[in-house]
């Protein structure tokens, strides 16, 4: 829908009106009688309205508080309010909070037609966001129209087992299982916990926000929310709606809850079910998401009238609309009308550690760690690799750790791969097994790439009698990603290797220098390592990475190769002034 301005049809009463103003008009003779009939008889200046154009209000609402913000928006028009002698008008159109964002500072992709008068976003932090990015003249004092705490929601059946098992909802069940010490999740927890698109809706803002809190900070930190990011990415929904009909599908996930704002549940059970949707509040506390009307309108008339609207969002009538609606009231204080079986009635424990800063320091982590990945994977197949170690060998140690963390990158990802050994191929020291492509098609035939890189995890062998062609391959793996960048990517070589070259090609020095001329700062490829057991040049190694402004993860053990995997990737939140 258009915001342009236009006028409004008169309504049948406002006919009326004009016909009783026009009787009095031709009876009447003198200015001051008809101006004092006019007031007796049409009740002040609300009348007025019907005889000039009035205030037009676009106001941009979030999907889940849209429907009931066009229901308010019908009520206060029907007030009759005026601004400056004209009728206020408001029209709420449903908007996603992402597309206003960029609409307010000033972006050219992605945007709306015209800019709103007045935004309701679904979290406070969309706002906060939008000044830091250039909308620095939206005004303070933005009023909070609903609230909804976020909930685990899943089917009640579902909920009645983890009952009996005596799982409770906890903040941890964000994190893939690896975080939590197990392949896989037991059977009596969810099978996946999926969360909201944090780009998209501001349930998912705070699911990062919690997920933070509850690790903490510091190294083991950052490498715990990386995995989260990359585990969400891979099951995000991009709103509630979407989100809530997976629970009822029966076909792909056995156990399945996602973390949505506990109105959305209340909706969703709007529609019968044998099995209804439930909220289920975690143990540590929640978040409260909070329904913020700001006023984005430049010109005063039409801020004024925007302003009435939020001032009228707040009063008894507008926020019993809400709370019929399965919010709860602005002020967190009421909760739902008719809430049913299904939400709690119960005031829901919140978490007083989360701060606003600390929602918007989650969301530019999410922003760092959550773009799509372009990936070269160099495999080292050479004879030290080859090394036996337990029932199978370094290799096998560490693509079974790959075949794990290959979970780990969404839809969006581009990766592809290569194993190295000298000799391993008659014209280049490096076998492309998979091309660099998107990971959800095929590079050739039927099967997609995630498909075949998984199968190769189980099925490349290292060759017990290859020297190691390191320092070569980098090179060509550097040269690869660099002539394949991509500029909404973030741009990577990973490397797992043995950490030795056995001076077949390229030496370390002319390596160095070659990567130096090569490396460009406006387009930049990190050139990421992980060194699997002892004896590998960590010295040669650290100066590979640091060329790039890249790492170096040296893993001793089979079971830290996930966790330096991590490590790397957690690299981002600090990129580009990481110490080495």
């Amino acid at each position: 829908m258009s915001f342009g301005q236009h006028r409004a049809s008169p309504s049948p009463e406002q006919r009326r009106r004009k016909a009783l103003l026009r009787g009095i008009l031709a009876g009447v003779a003198v200015l001051a009688v008809v101006a004092g009939t006019l007031v007796v008889l049409l009740g002040g200046g609300g009348a007025l309205c019907s005889t000039r154009e009035p205030v037009l209000v676009s106001v941009a609402a979030a999907v889940d508080v849209a429907p009931v913000a066009m229901e308010a928006a019908g009520r206060f028009n029907d007030t009759k309010t005026t601004v400056g002698g004209r009728c206020v008008l408001v029209q709420v159109t449903e908007q996603p909070p992402a597309t206003v964002l960029r609409t307010l500072i000033g972006d050219k992709a992605g945007v709306l037609r015209e800019r709103p008068d007045g935004w309701i976003a679904d979290s406070s932090a969309w706002i906060r966001l939008a000044r830091k990015q250039g909308a620095a003249a939206l005004p303070a004092g933005e009023s909070v129209v609903a609230t909804s705490p976020l909930v685990f929601a899943t089917r009640s059946s579902l909920a009645q087992r983890f009952a009996v098992g005596r799982t409770e909802m906890n903040w941890r069940m964000v994190f893939p299982p690896t975080v939590r010490g197990r392949l896989r999740p037991n059977a009596d927890e969810p099978d996946v916990v999926r969360v909201p698109d944090p780009s998209l809706a501001g349930a998912g803002i705070a699911t990062v926000a919690a997920a933070r809190d509850v690790v903490g900070s510091g190294p083991a930190a950052d490498k715990a929310l990386t995995a989260f990011v990359r585990w969400a990415q891979a099951g995000s929904a991009p709103d509630y709606r979407t989100m809530l009909a997976a629970v009822d599908d029966h076909t792909f996930w056995k156990r399945p809850v996602v973390i949505v704002p506990e109105q959305s549940v209340w909706n969703h059970n709007q529609q019968p079910s044998a099995d209804p949707v439930v909220a289920l509040h975690p143990r540590e506390g929640t978040i409260n998401l909070d329904y913020p009307y700001v006023v984005t309108a430049t010109d005063p008339t039409v801020a004024e009238a925007s302003t009435a609207f939020a001032d009228w969002l707040r009063g008894p009538e507008a926020q019993q609309l809400v709370r019929r609606a399965g919010f709860r009231s602005g002020d967190g204080t009421l909760g739902p009308v008719s809430p049913g079986p299904q939400i709690p009635t119960d005031q829901p424990k919140t978490r007083p550690s989360v701060s606003p800063q600390d929602i918007d320091d989650a969301l530019q982590a999410w922003s760092r760690l959550a773009p799509p990945t372009n990936i070269l994977v160099l495999a080292d197949t050479s004879k030290h690799m080859a090394e036996p170690l337990k029932d199978t060998t370094r290799l096998g140690v560490a693509l079974a750790a790959a075949k794990i963390g290959l979970q780990l990158f969404p839809e969006s990802t581009h990766m592809g791969l290569w194993e190295f050994a000298q000799g391993i191929d008659r014209l280049k020291p490096y076998r492309q097994r998979v091309g660099l492509g998107p990971i959800n098609k095929p590079e050739s035939g039927q099967v997609v790439r995630r498909g075949r890189l998984d199968e190769l995890t189980s099925t490349i062998t290292a060759h017990g009698e290859l020297d190691s062609s390191l320092y070569d391959t980098v090179l060509s793996g550097f040269r690869s990603v660099t002539s394949s960048y991509r500029e909404e990517m973030n741009n990577t070589l990973l490397v797992i290797t043995a950490g030795k070259d056995d001076g077949h090609g390229v030496k370390l020095p002319q390596l160095l220098d070659k990567l130096r001329r090569e490396w460009n700062p406006s387009r930049p490829v990190q050139i990421v390592i992980i060194a699997f057991g002892t004896g590998a040049d960590t010295a040669g190694l650290q100066r590979i990475t640091e060329v790039t402004n890249g790492s170096l993860h040296v893993a001793q053990k089979p079971d830290e190769i996930i966790d330096v995997f991590l490590s790397a990737l957690a690299r981002r939140l600090c990129h580009p002034t990481c110490s080495p």
